[in-house]
């Protein structure tokens, strides 16, 4: 361990001087990617510099045990001892930790897309209660919320819903919440008091910017309509909304939500840069075999990953099997056990398959 963090140690100070090299400074590519570096390697560094501190006092203390005749000092290099070791298991847990490779977008901004599955009606319903989960998670966080599109169901709730999460660690956190949600209760339309099952997908996206995914403009299509409001009123008389189709691979993007067709434009090419982004990772997943058979953090769209039980006000997450009873917290934005679980099982299993 004490290799890999000495490589580090010199890579950061490589990258320290890298930075501040003008031609670097120019190349706004480069100069972001290795700031982007910086940052990640100041934090690692700087676990270091206290680790080699406590290793010192630990060796001190080690020192005048073996060499010290005063029973005094003795005492006191001992009880150093004792409160010193323990603080060396816990930083050295953390710096492994530290040392497992990142996935690069988890510093990222996040597009959620939110789309009612099967259920009908109910389905939409629990759609729109996710969206307001993920809402209260987010101000929880101090992250920002931006609706980028949406589709109302007929009974409530939507059909499919588009928005975007800014803050910190926003991905990193949010990528695990890809997949199938399902939802056992009885619907409010429902005379028999039956529990029925419905179900809404989740996708989670990394924002991806000009350098990170570059787009051919002349492969897009650009599409302007007016925006629309329930039962299909005109929002406002001025062609403002934007739907964009990139013709090689058939991706549909489309926002309304701004009064402005520029600011419209710009956040549907950034949700069509993510999902570009998506689809080719997809594809580089399978030709390299690189994607892990376990769905922690995978994000696949087509697997069951929790369900959310009304009558027992119980909330399970599949693929770690951890079972809460306090539906209302979770329903109310408490969602950060599950995703801190989620992100120590998918850490163990990456130090279990060697990764480091």
């Amino acid at each position: 361990m004490l290799d890999k963090l000495e490589a580090i140690q010199r890579r950061f100070d490589e990258v320290s001087q890298l930075i501040l090299d003008p031609s670097v400074m120019a190349d706004m590519k480069k100069y972001s990617k290795l700031s982007k570096e910086f940052k990640d390697l100041e934090k690692v560094t700087a676990q270091y510099k206290a680790y080699k501190n406590l290793l010192g006092n630990i060796e001190n203390a080690r020192e005048i045990l073996e060499t010290e005749k005063d029973p005094e000092f003795r005492e006191l290099a001992k009880a150093e001892l004792d409160e010193l070791n323990p603080q060396q298991e816990e930083m050295e847990e953390a710096i492994k930790n530290m040392l497992i490779p990142k996935d690069p977008n988890d510093s990222k901004n996040a597009i959620l897309e939110i789309r009612a599955g099967t259920g009908g009606d109910e389905a939409g319903i629990f759609a729109g209660d996710l969206f307001r989960m993920y809402q209260r998670f987010a101000e929880k966080q101090g992250w920002r919320m931006e609706l980028l599109d949406y589709m109302e169901g007929t009974s409530g709730g939507y059909k499919e819903i588009t928005a975007m999460l800014s803050g910190e660690d926003v991905y990193g956190q949010m990528k695990y919440e890809s997949g199938v949600h399902r939802v056992q209760r009885v619907p409010a339309t429902e005379t028999q008091g039956r529990v029925h099952t419905s179900a809404a997908t989740v996708a989670v996206l990394p924002e991806m910017e000009e350098v990170d995914v570059e787009i051919n403009m002349n492969d897009i299509r650009k599409d302007i309509f007016c925006a629309s409001g329930p039962g299909g009123q005109s929002v406002n008389t001025t062609k403002s909304a934007i739907r964009l189709t990139h013709i090689p691979s058939g991706t549909v993007v489309q926002c309304q939500d701004e009064k402005s067709q520029i600011k419209n434009f710009e956040k549907a090419l950034k949700v069509l840069r993510s999902r570009i982004y998506e689809i080719e990772l997809e594809k580089h997943n399978e030709q390299v075999g690189a994607q892990r058979k376990s769905m922690i953090g995978s994000g696949d769209r087509s697997e069951k990953i929790r369900t959310y039980n009304y009558p027992q006000s119980r909330v399970t997450d599949h693929r770690i099997g951890l079972t809460v009873y306090n539906l209302p917290a979770v329903m109310d934005g408490d969602i950060s056990q599950f995703i801190s679980d989620l992100r120590m099982a998918d850490n163990a299993e990456k130090m279990k398959e060697g990764v480091m």
